[in-house]
């Protein structure tokens, strides 16, 4: 099973930016595909970027949603055992709990079965 603790979150003015980042548990952290999801405040949690392992021939082998393109970019960091989320030009809609999830899979279509216990980002005007 793969355990994740996300870090980085935190109070930030519009406009600023952040980078979020999870450690996963390094025996499995190669085999699995990650996401990055984000739930505000009494609205549904959504996926906003994910990443496929290093196993997958997939291409592209990242995904980023279309309301957050151009301002969110996910990357790993295989060696450390890390993904990351960069997050530019924040936005006051951008406050909510951001969550780190992978899945048992190289590819990062489909289902999370691991979550993070999440890390909350709060934007100011």
């Amino acid at each position: 099973q793969v355990q994740l603790v996300e870090s980085g979150g935190g109070s930030v003015q519009a406009g600023g930016s952040l980078r979020l980042s999870c450690t996963a548990s390094r025996r499995t952290f190669s085999s699995n595909a990650m996401g990055w999801f984000r739930q505000p405040p009494g609205k549904e949690r959504e996926l906003v970027a994910a990443i496929s392992s290093p196993d997958s021939s997939d291409d592209p082998s990242t995904y980023v949603a279309a309301s957050v393109k151009g301002r969110f970019t996910i990357s790993r960091d295989n060696a450390k055992a890390r993904v990351y989320l960069r997050i530019n030009r924040l936005k006051t809609g951008g406050t909510a709990v951001y969550l780190c999830a992978a899945r048992n899979s190289s590819t990062w279509r489909g289902l999370y079965e691991y979550w993070g216990q999440g890390t909350q980002v709060t934007v100011s005007a």
